[in-house]
């Protein structure tokens, strides 16, 4: 919250003074980037450059601050880059431990200014996601998850009819952007933020029929 304060304050005067001034909206880019520049600095794990946009990101904040969606050929163009990311299982399965699963689903830990270079990286899907009814902390910003493979008929998750649904759920956490270009959900697997093990846990916690999640 203290950040947050810091950075609006700037930003508040920017907007009094282009008021009038008539800045153009390229000065308000430019002064908008300084400020954001000078209000963040490298902190233990966390570097600065984590503000720098690759091109997807570039062009879904220019379409977002336009008001507009992106247009449906950069969308797909977009898309079809991110698919060639995606990296399947090494060893050909998908599924690890829905126990596993679950602990990461939980956590929000790593990767922050304040977490530790040991500091094993978590999933933290409850943020945006209901996956378990017993929980009764969760995010709304996605789509429910619970009952995630039984409602999609996955009885068998090595079975030739769950192929489809086991790859593209695998696809859409290593890298959401191959599915819908401008998606707020984490790159986990192409950003690195979670290991191949760690994905094929979670994986289980979605589609293992013996997952609470399926229950």
């Amino acid at each position: 919250m203290i950040k947050r304060l810091v950075i609006a304050a700037p930003l508040a005067a920017v907007v009094l003074a282009g008021c009038s001034t008539g800045m153009s909206a390229a000065d308000y880019d430019k002064v908008t980037a300084d400020v954001v520049k000078a209000s963040f600095q490298d902190k233990n794990l966390v570097k600065v450059d984590r503000l720098v946009q690759d091109e997807t990101m570039a062009a879904c904040s220019a379409a977002e601050v336009a008001g507009k969606p992106l247009d449906e050929q950069t969308a797909k163009a977009l898309e079809a880059a991110a698919m060639k990311t995606i990296k399947w299982p090494s060893d050909g399965k998908f599924l690890g431990d829905w126990k596993k699963g679950e602990a990461q689903a939980q956590s929000g830990r790593g990767s922050t200014w304040s977490d530790g270079a040991n500091v094993v990286n978590g999933g933290n899907c409850y943020n945006c996601h209901q996956i378990d009814k017993k929980e009764v902390s969760y995010g709304t910003i996605g789509p429910s998850l619970w009952n995630y493979g039984k409602l999609r008929g996955v009885t068998d998750p090595n079975a030739e009819a769950s192929k489809a649904i086991v790859e593209y759920t695998w696809g859409k956490m290593w890298n959401t952007h191959a599915y819908n270009a401008c998606s707020h959900m984490p790159r986990f697997g192409h950003k690195g933020v979670l290991s191949e093990q760690q994905l094929k846990d979670i994986m289980a916690l979605l589609l293992d029929p013996k997952s609470p999640v399926n229950q």
